[in-house]
């Protein structure tokens, strides 16, 4: 089940909240009842191989 972070905009603290996709957003905070946003995290890339090089997509000699 993914965890989603909501931060509140009147006490400013971020709760993380495990909900299903399924399951409607947070609209107030749980402490003073404020509204609250869904704070959007960058997702994690990685890159496996080796690699690219300059010579992989040429065939036969550089121009002279």
């Amino acid at each position: 089940m993914p965890i989603y972070t909501y931060r509140c905009t009147s006490c400013v603290i971020d709760r993380d909240v495990r909900q299903s996709i399924h399951d409607d957003p947070l609209t107030e905070c749980p402490s003073c009842r404020g509204p609250v946003k869904k704070v959007i995290h960058a997702a994690g890339v990685t890159f496996n191989g080796s690699g690219f090089y300059r010579t992989d997509s040429r065939s036969g000699s550089a121009p002279e």
